[in-house]
C-alpha cells in the first residue's frame, strides 16, 4: 500500500508539473502580441493561492507523510508566480488593478492562515485548519474554467479551452485522488476528486466542438459580446473601422469570388 501511495504520488507531481507548465503557449502569445486581450488572470492568481496553502499543507508539521505535496506545489508557486508576473506586465491598466488586489488578497490568505496554524493551533487543530482551507482554493482552483467552458458551449468553439491544459487537469486530479484514496486524507480526496470530475467535462467538450477550433460560426456571433467572450478575443485595432481581421478577410474572399464570376 505504501508502495503505491509513493508511485502515484510521484505521478501526481509529473502530471501536476505539466499542468502547471501548459500555459506556456498562452503566455508566448501574450509576450509576442504585447497584451494579456481578453484573457483572464483570475486562474492564475487561483492556482498560486492553491499551490501555497497546499505546500503549507503537506509539510510534516502540519500533515505528516504528505511531503510530496509540498515539493510540487512549492514548485508550482514558482511557476505560477511568473505567469501572474507576466499578466501584470502585459494587462491593460484596469485590468492590472484588479489583478494587484486579487495578489494582495491571496498573500493575505495564505499569511493569515500560515500564522494562525503555527501561533494558536496544534496537531489535529493545525491539520484541519490548513487542510480545509487547502481544500477550499483547490476546488475553486479546479472550477475557475468553468467560465471558459461555458464560453465554448456557447460559441461551439474550443479556441480559449487548450486541449493540453484540460488534459493534465483530468490527469493531475485523478492521480492525486487516488493518492488521498490510498493515504485515507479526506483533504487530497475531495478537491482532487473534483478536479478529475472537470477536467473529465472539459475533454468530452472538446471531443464533441474540437472540429470547431478558432472558426466563427453563429455561435460565434451570438457570443460577441464582451461578455461571452471573457477568456479572450483579439481586439480590432485603431484604424481598422472596427473591422476584424476576420471580416476583412472575409470580405475580400467574397470580392476575389466576384471578379472570379
Amino acid at each position: 500500500m505504501e508502495i503505491a501511495h509513493f508511485i502515484f504520488g510521484i505521478f501526481g507531481n509529473a502530471t501536476a508539473l505539466f499542468l502547471f507548465l501548459s500555459p506556456i503557449i498562452t503566455f508566448r502569445r501574450v509576450i509576442r502580441n504585447k497584451t494579456t486581450e481578453d484573457f483572464s488572470g483570475v486562474p492564475y492568481n487561483m492556482t498560486l493561492l492553491n499551490c501555497l496553502l497546499s505546500a503549507w499543507y503537506g509539510l510534516p508539521f502540519v500533515s505528516p507523510n504528505n511531503l510530496l505535496v509540498s515539493t510540487i506545489n512549492g514548485i508550482g508557486v514558482f511557476i505560477e508566480a511568473i505567469y501572474v508576473l507576466i499578466f501584470l506586465i502585459y494587462a491593460p491598466r484596469k485590468t492590472r488593478a484588479r489583478m494587484f488586489g486579487l495578489l494582495a488578497l491571496v498573500c493575505s490568505v495564505f499569511a493569515g492562515v500560515a500564522l494562525i496554524s503555527m501561533l494558536a493551533l496544534h496537531g489535529n487543530s493545525r491539520k484541519l485548519l490548513c487542510g480545509s482551507a487547502a481544500t477550499i482554493f483547490s476546488i475553486c482552483m479546479y472550477a475557475s474554467p468553468l467560465s471558459i467552458m461555458r464560453l465554448v458551449i456557447k460559441t461551439k468553439s474550443v479556441e480559449f479551452m487548450p486541449f493540453f491544459l484540460s488534459l493534465f487537469v483530468f490527469l493531475c486530479g485523478t492521480s492525486w485522488f487516488i493518492y488521498g484514496l490510498l493515504g485515507r486524507d479526506p483533504f487530497v480526496i475531495v478537491p482532487n476528486g473534483c478536479g478529475s470530475t472537470l477536467g473529465a467535462v472539459q475533454l468530452i467538450l472538446y471531443v464533441i466542438y474540437r472540429k470547431n477550433k478558432g472558426e466563427k460560426g453563429d455561435g460565434a456571433d451570438a457570443g460577441s459580446s464582451a461578455e461571452a467572450m471573457e477568456m479572450g478575443r483579439v481586439q480590432p485595432s485603431p484604424g481598422n473601422s472596427g473591422e476584424t481581421p476576420v471580416k476583412r478577410k472575409t470580405n475580400q474572399h467574397a470580392a476575389n469570388e466576384q471578379l472570379t464570376e
